[in-house]
């Protein structure tokens, strides 16, 4: 079926202030346009390609039978709201989700023009848009919940367990036996907190609500910190170079947010790698800003990442080669750097493993300077 027929009725472009005018089919949503007796007089190419329909088949009709919408529970979309001969104060109705004949979902929203308030309806504007990514979303979110569940159902099932058996048969156990048990338990009690603090992360960056309080940061220090805390976690010690090149600027950040970005490169560059874990601090020269900035870059021995993965690595989920974890650290990673106005990349380390580099502004914020 062809859908990119042109509009069989003229429209006039809209004229932006800056004289750049602006034609319909240049909409990224469809656009459907009835005038004041219910016929359709515009039809751009966005809205044929949403609903599969001809604008030659659509204008010059009556809207309800042009563009035929229900609602999900199957009532007919026009004759329910009445647009022209309904309460005169209504401006329009949000967007809502409508099915087209055939079961074709589409997102809807309508304006009612009036020359004045409370006076007849001069024009109904339909804007329509394609579901593909509300149910993107609605996928992301499913997964999310999915993985969630997944990795909250075995430190929950551990902690059940043994504080069940306890509470059973405490006095059946040795000392040395409870001391297991417990420190099981706060282990897997940890671990949740850890996933917790997880997702209320994602949901903060993703609403774009990620709080970052700023205050001298020395970084390496910072990083000196993260290393001693991977080696009371086991490493050894010999895994770990710093090197600094030449003095670093003063950085303003959170703390609390670059010891978490410094912690899970540290951890995945331990966990996934292999040799030496190399951390290379050096200042930057100033930026587009007009602010230096400081770079650190955590490097590792191991296979590295495949170049077709390059692209995911910093997206929901992306685990490589290895399973374990929940995939969404260095998504988080990446939001605290971009919160901070800074910027994260990926790469080849010079001895074959990953090497991430992430470059962060210094200086004092604007409202101190």
């Amino acid at each position: 079926m062809d859908v990119t027929t042109p509009l069989t009725v003229p429209v006039v472009p809209y004229a932006a202030p800056g004289g750049l005018a602006v034609h319909p089919d240049d909409l990224p949503d469809g656009l459907v346009v009835a005038d004041e007796h219910g016929r359709v007089v515009c039809f751009n190419a966005a809205a044929a390609r949403i609903t599969a329909l001809r604008p030659s088949d659509v204008v010059g009709r009556p809207l309800e039978s042009a563009l035929p919408l229900e609602d999900l529970e199957g009532r007919r979309w026009w004759p329910l709201t009445d647009p022209y001969r309904g309460l005169a104060i209504r401006i329009g109705h949000p967007e809502r989700n409508l099915l087209l004949p055939g079961g074709r979902e589409v997102l809807v929203s309508a304006r009612y023009v009036r020359e004045r308030p409370t006076g007849p309806v001069r024009q109904v504007v339909v804007a329509l848009r394609g579901t593909e990514a509300r149910r993107r979303t609605e996928r992301s979110h499913a997964e999310l919940i999915a993985t969630v569940a997944h990795e909250l159902r075995s430190p929950l099932t551990s902690v059940k367990g043994f504080t069940a058996t306890l509470l059973a048969k405490w006095e059946r156990f040795t000392d040395d036996q409870k001391k297991v048990m417990l420190e099981t338990v706060d282990a897997d009690a940890n671990r949740v907190t850890r996933l917790i603090a997880e997702l209320l992360d994602i949901s903060r960056i993703d609403s774009g609500r990620l709080e970052v309080r700023r205050q001298p940061v020395e970084i390496a220090a910072a990083v000196r910190r993260n290393v001693e805390a991977q080696i009371a976690a086991g490493a050894a010690a010999d895994r770990f170079r710093i090197r600094v090149a030449g003095e670093l600027p003063v950085l303003w950040a959170d703390p609390d947010k670059i010891q978490q970005v410094l912690g899970n490169l540290l951890e995945n560059a331990v966990r996934h790698g292999e040799g030496t874990v190399t951390i290379d601090l050096a200042p930057c020269p100033p930026q587009e800003r007009g602010r230096p900035g400081t770079s650190v870059t955590v490097s590792d021995e191991g296979p590295g990442i495949p170049e077709e993965s390059m692209n995911r690595v910093f997206t929901r989920f992306w685990r490589g080669n290895k399973r374990g974890g929940t995939g969404l650290g260095l998504y988080i990673v990446k939001g605290i750097v971009e919160a901070h106005g800074g910027t994260i990349t990926v790469g080849r380390a010079p001895g074959g493993g990953a090497q991430f580099r992430f470059v962060l502004p210094a200086g004092a914020p604007a409202f101190m300077s």
